[in-house]
């Protein structure tokens, strides 16, 4: 039998101990007045009723390389477009983005797309800088507590894509929101991107759990980046399916043409043919996350 159960029935049954562990976030926490919010992108809205996804290649390397896979990732669905003019690389040695040729590259994609465009800002000295070409700011996993970055982008008049660090429990990542949030940026997003385990086989351990405690304890968005979690480019598909299956408000995932010949990440970076294919794949996921969020006090449940 099929039982419609309202929303508020479900997260009530929810472990009793969230309350005191999160509340102290008032600005972030969810509460009885804003038990949800939509961070606007343009005409896109984050945390609606329409799981949005971003895609594009980790690094941006060059003109073609970025146009095509604008076109390719948009003609399949994308809404926004990721791409990385600084790149943050554990090896001084590694290829570190192109800078402002990069933002002047994405900002010229998205008037050959209509792509919006999320990138990362890697210091509190180049906020002003890259808020001139992003629409969404990127803080990365490393920089998830470089409270003096979080701090400039309060004012910075453009949304936040804030990522877990990759040690950093959810209780540090909300810390993390706080501090946006108190210095005057409402617009926050948040993204489960896998932390560090003792496990090898992939890149990261995907905390799928995240994404309902998330939900459950905060109004902002929850996206998750299913690339950097795997680490392994036939993982992303599933996990994709997953965090959608779960709730989450978007997914950000790698997208490259030649991904065997990328300056970044390619081992986890999908072709434009897989990205499709993943896209495809998820329209039953996605209509059936619609329908739950056009009708947010209720939910589908067996009995």
């Amino acid at each position: 039998m099929i039982r419609l159960e309202p929303v508020t029935t479900m997260a009530a049954r929810m472990n009793p101990n969230w309350n005191g562990q999160f509340s102290c976030f008032d600005r972030v926490a969810k509460t009885g007045h804003q038990s949800r919010s939509v961070v606007r992108v343009r005409d896109l809205e984050i945390g609606g009723d329409e799981v949005v996804v971003m895609a594009g290649p980790c690094a941006v390397e060059s003109e073609f390389q970025l146009l095509e896979t604008a076109e390719a990732v948009a003609e399949a669905g994308a809404r926004i477009l990721r791409g990385g003019a600084y790149k943050p690389r554990s090896s001084p040695y590694a290829f570190q983005g192109l800078g402002v040729e990069g933002l002047k590259l994405l900002r010229k994609a998205r008037e050959a797309t209509g792509l919006a465009i999320v990138t990362e800002v890697l210091s509190e000295k180049d906020v002003s800088l890259v808020a001139e070409y992003a629409d969404i700011m990127q803080v990365g996993a490393r920089s998830m507590e470089n409270y003096s970055l979080l701090e400039a982008l309060g004012e910075c008049g453009r949304p936040v894509l804030l990522k877990r660090g990759m040690v950093a429990t959810l209780e540090e990542l909300l810390r993390s929101a706080q501090v946006l949030a108190l210095a005057g940026n409402p617009g926050i997003i948040l993204c489960e991107r896998g932390i560090r385990t003792f496990e090898t086989a992939t890149r990261n351990t995907l905390d799928i759990s995240a994404v309902p405690v998330l939900k459950a304890v905060s109004h902002l968005p929850v996206i998750v980046d299913p690339s950097h979690a795997a680490g392994v480019r036939c993982l992303v598909p599933a996990l994709a399916r997953a965090a959608v299956a779960v709730g989450a408000d978007g997914l950000i995932v790698e997208v490259h043409p030649a991904p065997e010949q990328a300056l970044s990440d390619g081992s986890q970076s999908l072709t434009f043919q897989e990205f499709r294919s993943m896209m495809e794949d998820l329209q039953p996921y996605l209509a059936i996350q619609q329908e739950v969020r056009r009708f947010p006090r209720q939910l589908l449940a067996v009995g």
